[in-house]
């Protein structure tokens, strides 16, 4: 018995010692060579064999997603366990394989000795294997020099610090548990943006996005990712796209999912806590390629989309895939010489669907063939093997061939003019058994003709009718066809947004019952529509009579402008001598409304997202979207808000809706002279920097939160003489009404370095003086006389977002403030003379002119308040 407890107890040491003998410690920081690894080692550390100065990241031996039997040599963010990099994607290891880091590199093999992944050959030999706080896995050698770094090398994740050049890609995995290995989808740094691809396919780009800011068109040298955004930059380090990020973290990653889309992503703060989701492109689930898998279409919806298959084609066999309806007609295959005899055996035939569909890459890619007609187009397709399907445009004669991969197509209601067609293969076997018919086609044919002959004379009668009885209602029905005539041309246009009756309208405003806004375009009613949406019907009325199909041409291009900061417009109606817009409705109203108001008062925290948001809104009008528009009317009134202080941009595209002869009307017929620029009145060429002037103005009013010209409240001291000698003293604070123009009082805080006294006094000190002077100074910048100073407004989001040093305002471009200053003070006194007495707001008209500071001024020659665009 004894000799039995012995021997099973040396079975137990000699199955279970040799692992407890061999597990190995976790290292920090570096690790030298000589060092071998496998997750049957490291079993006692899930794999992790080494972890960086603060434990932040670890480098480990480990599956994708346990129970997984592949394994993969990866750094990971420890806290998270979220995957940054991976070295063996396509060959994963088992358990007992071994990672060995030697003084000629890193390689991983299998148990065979096989080799998996291995890094280059180097000119010096390693000295030690390092794993920073960033992330990052280097390899250097004895004088701490980089030979090889994983940053250089990135699968499917950026994370903070990391710099991606020109010419480097994410590349999806297969899956998102198990499967790491490269999928079809790719994203790629070019010298002119970060575009996402599915089988070389762009379908997304940074610079397109909403939530993206170009700066310039400089050549693109990297992108990077910090914790206030993700950027493209130039060669000397200036940015030339900007995503702004939100919300501080220690972590942030981007990841290129294995669905294509790209999405960039905060941890938790606390366990009951979200991942916080920053950033996310494409947005929109239609926009992906293989949303609904090949031939499928996808409907778009609010937080996701509709699949269903193209017309024609059916899910069959209770199959994810569509397959067309008639199942004698098949689906070209590889473009193979093979199939190229196929193609030639067999009849190729096209199933047509549209209007209405369009394909995710079309909008990414230039026309085959522009100005062709369809039997072109399709002669392109027929001709080549690689080709599957196309696109032809009737009005313009563009044509897109669809090659070698097919996926998603979506519906897009703006797409009224061009059509698709899908290849399909009617095979020899289908041909013959036609011609084995012959006694069937001996009795169709003839009983074909015979009822074709009866339909055309059943036409031919019904005409003649109708025909006889429009000659009776000729005078009745002559401007109604004319009318027809225009909706016609009216349908033609592409790019139109839902078009609504006068009398929908009428009963969503309950007859234009309540106005919540008016200006010089027009009136502004709120409305509900008929599936309970609130929106804002604005009823034009300034703009004169355009030809409606001139009216409607100008609204499919506002209509198609969309971005996160300007207000979407909805749908029009154009109806007899009546001209509306439906727009997205903003509860909150007005900046000024909510700036100038009773209401509660904005923190200044507020006031910057306010700012930087109706910067991005101008900067995408201005450089961002395909028609490049001047807002020529940027106020506070047209800056909406909603409930969570969101902010959009109004009346952007109005001014498009001008006549070229109604273009003097803007100096009068909006009532807002006082934030247009200079070179209106000077008969200059009107450029996007006279939007970049007005909205330096309504930067100052959302420091002050008052009125740039108006009657404001100023605190100095006073100082009294001593009857001694000449020694003063200061008495306390002393606040008193003053005329002032705001601008120039800020101009001239600004030489005494004084910002604080130039925040709103309702603040009561919830602001530095640091924070006063970034908006001070980059108003100045904008309010230049001269606009070649005028920074552009997608230099202005950077500055205020802190990616771009701030300007520093030229004095000799801001000095006719003071002629600006003086004018107002005059004008004010000769209008408001007896009404600011009665008030005893007046001071002594005596007294030397002075400003709201007290600078003197040199006489001016007097210009009319019609010349002068400034103070008003």
């Amino acid at each position: 018995m004894g000799c039995f407890s012995f021997s099973f107890f040396f079975f137990i040491c000699c199955v279970f010692l040799p692992s407890l003998t061999f597990s190995a410690s976790i290292s920090t920081h570096s690790i030298s060579p000589d060092f071998t690894a496998s997750y049957f080692q490291f079993k006692d550390t899930r794999g992790a064999f080494l972890r960086s100065q603060d434990g932040t990241f670890k480098a480990t031996i480990d599956a994708a997603r346990p129970p997984s039997t592949k394994y993969y040599f990866s750094v990971v963010h420890s806290a998270t366990n979220i995957i940054i990099w991976s070295a063996n994607r396509n060959t994963p290891m088992s358990s007992s394989d071994k990672l060995s880091l030697t003084v000629n590199g890193l390689m991983v093999t299998n148990q065979t000795g096989q080799p998996l992944w291995s890094t280059p050959q180097f000119n010096s030999d390693i000295s030690a294997m390092q794993l920073s706080e960033t992330g990052n896995l280097v390899l250097v050698d004895a004088g701490n020099n980089t030979l090889w770094e994983s940053f250089a090398h990135p699968t499917d994740t950026i994370v903070m610090g990391q710099r991606i050049p020109t010419g480097k890609s994410l590349q999806s995995a297969v899956t998102a548990d198990e499967d790491m290995s490269v999928g079809d989808y790719r994203l790629e740094v070019t010298d002119s943006d970060v575009v996402l691809q599915w089988n070389k396919m762009n379908y997304w780009s940074l610079s397109m996005d909403q939530k993206a800011v170009r700066n310039s068109k400089k050549a693109v040298s990297l992108m990077v990712m910090n914790g206030t955004g993700l950027y493209l930059l130039a060669s000397d380090n200036s940015t030339v796209v900007q995503v702004a990020l939100s919300g501080s973290s220690r972590f942030k990653s981007g990841k290129l999912g294995p669905d294509g889309r790209f999405s960039i992503v905060r941890p938790p703060q606390t366990q009951s806590d979200k991942w916080e989701l920053e950033f996310a492109g494409p947005f929109e689930d239609c926009d992906l390629p293989l949303n609904c898998k090949e031939f499928g279409l996808c409907r778009r919806k609010p937080l996701g989309g509709i699949c269903s298959c193209l017309p024609e084609f059916s899910h069959q066999n209770n199959g994810d895939n569509c397959m067309p309806l008639n199942r004698s007609l098949s689906l070209p295959s590889a473009c193979t010489a093979a199939r190229n005899g196929s193609q030639l055996n067999s009849s190729i035939s096209y199933l047509k669907f549209g209007p209405g569909m369009d394909y995710f890459a079309n909008n990414f890619k230039e026309p085959v063939k522009n100005n062709v007609t369809l039997s072109v187009c399709q002669n392109l397709c027929s001709e080549n093997c690689s080709c599957l399907g196309f696109f032809h445009e009737f009005s313009s004669g563009s044509c897109y061939l669809l090659a070698n991969h097919l996926g998603s197509f979506i519906s897009a209601d703006n797409n009224k003019d061009r059509f698709g067609y899908i290849k399909v293969l009617v095979g020899s076997s289908n041909i013959n058994q036609k011609q084995n018919l012959p006694v069937a086609a001996l009795v169709l044919l003839p009983l074909t003709g015979f009822l074709i002959l009866v339909v055309f004379v059943i036409i031919a009668i019904l005409w003649l009718r109708k025909k006889r009885h429009s000659k009776t209602r000729t005078v009745k029905l002559g401007r109604s066809n004319s009318s027809s005539s225009a909706e016609l041309e009216m349908i033609s246009i592409p790019g139109l947004p839902r078009r609504f009756a006068y009398e929908e309208l009428a009963a969503a405003t309950e007859n234009f019952k309540t106005q919540i806004g008016s200006g010089g375009f027009g009136t502004v009613y709120r409305g509900t529509l008929s599936d309970k949406t609130v929106v804002a019907v604005k009823k034009i009325t300034s703009l004169g009579i355009q030809g409606k199909k001139e009216f409607c041409t100008e609204v499919s291009i506002i209509g198609n402008i969309h971005h996160i900061n300007l207000v979407r417009l909805k749908g029009f109606c154009a109806q007899g001598r009546q001209r509306f817009l439906v727009l997205e409705y903003m509860n909150r109203g007005s900046l000024g409304s909510t700036l100038f108001g009773n209401g509660p008062v904005l923190e200044w925290q507020e006031r910057l997202e306010i700012a930087i948001g109706t910067a991005r809104g101008l900067a995408y009008l201005h450089g961002g979207c395909e028609h490049r528009i001047i807002h020529c009317d940027v106020k506070p009134e047209n800056i909406l808000l909603n409930d969570n202080l969101q902010v959009k941009i109004s009346d952007f595209g109005l001014s498009k809706l001008l006549n070229p002869e109604q273009s003097f009307l803007f100096t009068t017929m909006r009532g807002t002279r006082g934030y247009l620029a200079p070179e209106w009145i000077m008969s200059s060429t009107i450029s996007d920097k006279a939007d970049v002037y007005s909205y330096g103005l309504v930067l100052l009013e959302i420091v002050r939160g008052r009125k740039n010209c108006s009657i404001q409240t100023w605190s100095h001291s006073t100082k009294t003489s001593s009857s001694e000698g000449n020694a003063s003293s200061s008495s306390p604070s002393v606040s008193e009404h003053r005329l002032i123009y705001f601008p120039l009082f800020a101009l001239e805080m600004h030489q005494q370095r004084r910002y604080l006294e130039l925040a709103d006094p309702r603040l009561e000190g919830r602001v530095t003086s640091e924070e006063v002077e970034k908006l001070v100074r980059i108003a100045l910048c904008c309010v230049h006389e001269d606009p070649a100073l005028r920074p552009s407004m997608a230099h202005v989001v950077g500055m205020l977002e802190g990616g771009l040093s701030l300007g520093e305002p030229r004095s000799e471009s801001l000095n006719f403030l003071r002629f600006y200053g003086q004018r107002f003070i005059e004008e004010s006194r000769m209008e408001g003379f007896n009404e600011l007495k009665d008030l005893g707001l007046y001071p002594d008209i005596n007294a030397t002119s002075n400003s709201a500071a007290g600078v003197s001024y040199n006489p001016m020659s007097y210009i009319s308040s019609q010349q002068l665009s400034g103070p008003r």
